[in-house]
Formats: structure tokens, C-alpha cells, sequence
């Protein structure tokens, strides 16, 4: 029920649009706009077609998507490649607002347990008791480095597995890049310490595609640029729509 009252208020070009509710007996019918594909089919089946063009359009996408939900106070909390939806005209929407929640401020208490492992910020996996809009885009981040690598950045089989992998990329956080982290419930002063390495020769190759995902990526929540500012980054200066070849 939490989706489909989100979903009413949510119209967007961006967002997929819930045509009716149906109910019969006990049981709730939601009928959406088609879509052909899911972006995690299209990643596994069709990987050559994540041209840098392409990427750049779905990812400016997304990200006027997740603003206008924030602009909204709404967040997704569920941000992976299964919940974003294309066609073959080079739309992609957002949805699944299963988990999504409107937000109150001063930011409340929610549970930790939300956002699939590979897309979950490391403040979630630290156990923080706050958190907000960051988390999103966290997950965008993640999700923009998968379409130009064509595999998951950080695929872990734990929540362990997943700090230690997201620690070795970008090094183990502490007070110094990150302020706080020490305090999280699930921080340990035993953690391995990693020093960060460099990211993947294919992130590399495009200077403003860097830069944007290290301002999304940011270990402090708090530093994470906002999807509404990401779209004015001059990585999408020569954006456009781009039809996928399926």
C-alpha cells in the first residue's frame, strides 16, 4: 500500500507511471506501463551496446529521476539494476517503490535493512541509525560504474564481504575521510587496513566521468553531491537520447 500512495503523487517522465489499482477479494493488481526490458537484463544480454553515449543518457536519466523524488522527500532505498526499467527508444524509469519511504526532517531513525548488498551505502553496512538522501546516491554511483565496467563494482556475498571489497577500492575509512565513522555501531578499530587503489582502467579513460562518480561516492553521506547538482556536471554537456540496440 506504502507503493501505490507514492506512486499516485509521483509523475514524472522518469518515474514509471502506475496506470490503475485493481482489487479483487483479498488481492491488489497494479498496472504499469510497459517497458520492454529491466536494466539487469540488458546488462547480462546486451553488453556491447553500453556505448559511453548510452551511459551518459541513462545515468542523466536516473538522476533526474532520484531529484525529483528527493525535490519530493520520498527515498528509494532500493536502487539497483533490476528496479529500473527501458525501452528501446533509449527511456529508462525508475521503479519498485517497495521499499521507499517519505522522508521527515530532522531525519528519523529507519531500519538498516534495505538497499540490495552490491548497491548498499557503507553507512547502512556500518549500521548507522540516520541516514538519508545519500543512500540513493550511493547506489547511483554503483549502478553508473556497472554500465561502464558491464559487471558490479563491488559484489559482495556478505555484508563483511561487501565493506571489505567497497575498503579495498577506496581505502578503509577513518576519522580523517570520514568524520564519525568511528562512532557507527558496526565500526570496528580492528578493521583491516586498505590504502585506495586506483579505479578500473574503463572509469578512467573520460576525465568527467571520473570526476562524477568520486562525487558520488564520497564515504561521508554529507559530502555526496546531489543528483540535481550531478546533472549540471560537464560530463553531461553533450547529452542526449540514445536508442539501445537490443
Amino acid at each position: 500500500m506504502r507503493e501505490i500512495s507514492l506512486l499516485k503523487d509521483l509523475k514524472h517522465h522518469s518515474v514509471v507511471e502506475l496506470f490503475d489499482v485493481i482489487i479483487i477479494d483479498t488481492s491488489i493488481y497494479m498496472v504499469f506501463e510497459y517497458l520492454d526490458m529491466d536494466l539487469k537484463k540488458m546488462l547480462d544480454r546486451y553488453k556491447g551496446s553500453f556505448t559511453p553515449m548510452l551511459v551518459k543518457s541513462y545515468m542523466h536519466q536516473m538522476l533526474d529521476a532520484i531529484a525529483y523524488c528527493h525535490l519530493n522527500r520520498i527515498l528509494h532505498r532500493d536502487l539497483k539494476p533490476q528496479n529500473l526499467l527501458i525501452d528501446r527508444e533509449g527511456h529508462i524509469k525508475l521503479a519498485d517503490f517497495g521499499l521507499a519511504r517519505a522522508v521527515n526532517f530532522p531525519i528519523r531513525v529507519y531500519t538498516h535493512e534495505v538497499v540490495t548488498l552490491w548497491y548498499r551505502a557503507p553507512e547502512i553496512l556500518l549500521g548507522t541509525k540516520f541516514y538519508c538522501v545519500g543512500v540513493d546516491t550511493w547506489s547511483l554511483g554503483c549502478i553508473f560504474a556497472e554500465m561502464i565496467l558491464k559487471r558490479p563494482l563491488f559484489p559482495g556475498d556478505s555484508e563483511i564481504d561487501q565493506l571489505f571489497k567497497i575498503f579495498r577500492q577506496m581505502g578503509t575509512p577513518d576519522e580523517r575521510s570520514w568524520p564519525g565513522v568511528s562512532h557507527l555501531a558496526d565500526y570496528k578499530e580492528s578493521f583491516p587496513y586498505w590504502e585506495a587503489q586506483p579505479l578500473p582502467s574503463e572509469m578512467r579513460h573520460d576525465l568527467d566521468a571520473h570526476t562524477l562518480f568520486c562525487e558520488l561516492m564520497h564515504y561521508d553521506p554529507t559530502k555526496r553531491i546531489s543528483p540535481k547538482s550531478a546533472m549540471n556536471y560537464p560530463y553531461f554537456d553533450n547529452v542526449c537520447l540514445v536508442p539501445p540496440e537490443l
